[in-house]
């Protein structure tokens, strides 16, 4: 068998109580998708949903990711596709200027030098060609995730990606309506009442990687336990609560868009 890479916290379209965080990611990925033409690369491919939204509206579909079993999984479903096993930044095996769009969807907190990830981003895409970057709000984030190496505020990202692509930034950001809200309240109070524990500030002063196990656990059963107190709530939030909003400050992530100088 071979190795799998676990990089991120645990969800699953298959698990009832996931279905807010599913939707509110599946959401970005149909935004995306409107945007997307020619030849494409999405660093952070994950389990394939993108593939879902993506595959017929590009010319040719390139997926980097660094699970080597997922990834020949995805390969014998997709013989067309390009699929790259490796870690990064940088992007091995890519080009420059060869991509017409890039989609990178909830990773850019994972990466451990963001500049090296924006940089190469910049390299492999072509004079006059997009990225398509999300992450989520640490404003509405009720507790450290130690999956994310860090968050960032719409500030902070903007600033960030002026810095790679001057003047060519559009910072939105994926919001809820009124029943993701009233969801997202009950987490937060939810999640509140688990912090009180948390007399010594662990969660803030323990390497992140010690964290992950229990992050999980109690992300776990914090959520069974919402879906239990309001089942209604969580099960009818569909793709269709969550919009793209001009004003990022009140979106629970970030949604941005830049160009790359023709």
């Amino acid at each position: 068998m071979e190795k799998m890479f676990k990089t991120s916290e645990v969800t699953s379209y298959e698990i009832a109580s996931d279905n807010v965080l599913n939707n509110r990611l599946f959401f970005a990925y149909k935004k995306a998708a409107e945007m997307v033409h020619g030849n494409l690369l999405e660093v952070g491919c994950g389990t394939g949903k993108g593939l879902t939204v993506f595959a017929n509206r590009c010319e040719h579909y390139t997926a980097i990711d660094k699970n080597t079993q997922l990834l020949n999984h995805l390969s014998k479903l997709y013989p067309r596709f390009t699929f790259i096993d490796c870690f990064i930044p940088p992007l091995q095996g890519v080009k420059d200027n060869d991509f017409d769009v890039v989609v990178t969807l909830q990773v850019i907190e994972h990466i451990e030098d963001d500049h090296a990830f924006l940089r190469e981003i910049r390299r492999v895409l072509k004079p006059g060609g997009k990225a398509i970057i999300s992450t989520p709000n640490i404003n509405y984030t009720l507790s450290r995730n130690p999956w994310h190496v860090r968050e960032y505020t719409p500030a902070q990202l903007k600033a960030l990606l002026e810095q790679y692509f001057p003047g060519q930034v559009e910072l939105k950001g994926v919001k809820g309506s009124e029943a993701v809200m009233k969801y997202h309240e009950q987490n937060r109070r939810s999640v509140q009442r688990i912090m009180r524990w948390d007399i010594f500030d662990l969660q803030h002063k323990l390497p992140r990687q010690v964290l992950q196990i229990p992050y999980d656990i109690l992300n776990r059963i914090n959520r069974n336990k919402l879906m239990h107190q309001d089942n209604e709530l969580v099960s009818n939030i569909g793709i269709e609560d969550f919009s793209l909003d001009s004003n990022p400050d009140v979106c629970l992530d970030l949604f941005a868009v830049v160009t790359k100088a023709a």
